[in-house]
């Protein structure tokens, strides 16, 4: 399926100069002259090779279609992560960097879809969004509380996020998991 340049998210797996990419990191720019364009970090899911396009948002890209199944993680062991398929059972070890960042999010029996290109899983797709608990955030600065400023916050996993002034240390809110961000606090 053809997607516009700036219609590209992370974890998005492309299929650019033959061979299958998996969106990292993207980065929308609108100069003061010109079209917009989005700067998009891909790494190879072959080769392992990492590289950075601008697509502008004329540009069409192939946005690749893979066999989804739902899997359940259950533990790492050394820079390998093991999971189990739901369905028969049996467990399956892959390399952390499969995933990338987001494998700070990982907690036991989370459930994850492995993303299958001619049978090889190729990609692990956490969900969108998580609740953690914060275990560290800076006091509020007095009269900041008013305005639209962030603060710095640790998470349990230690993930660094900016979270909105009235935000303290043991409370637990959910974040974006791939663009790790503040989305609210956990109902």
């Amino acid at each position: 399926m053809k997607i516009s340049g700036v219609d590209i998210r992370p974890g998005n797996i492309l299929e650019y100069e033959g061979g299958i990419w998996k969106v990292a990191k993207i980065q929308h720019t609108q100069p003061g002259k010109g079209g917009a364009y989005m700067q998009v970090e891909m790494k190879n899911l072959q080769d392992g090779r990492k590289t950075n396009v601008r697509f502008r948002s004329a540009d069409t890209v192939e946005r690749v279609r893979l066999d989804t199944k739902d899997f359940q993680y259950l533990y790492a062991e050394g820079d390998m992560l093991v999971f189990m398929d739901k369905d028969t059972y049996d467990q399956i070890q892959l390399p952390i960097d499969l995933i990338g960042d987001a494998a700070a999010f990982l907690e036991d029996g989370m459930e994850v879809m492995l993303e299958l290109w001619e049978e090889r899983p190729i990609s692990v797709q956490l969900p969108d969004q998580v609740e953690a608990t914060i275990v560290e955030a800076d006091a509020v600065v007095k009269g900041q509380t008013a305005s639209s400023s962030y603060k710095p916050a640790v998470l349990e996993n230690g993930v660094r996020v900016m979270v909105p002034p009235h935000i303290e240390s043991g409370t637990r809110i959910v974040v974006d998991v791939y663009e790790r961000t503040y989305v609210g606090k956990a109902g």
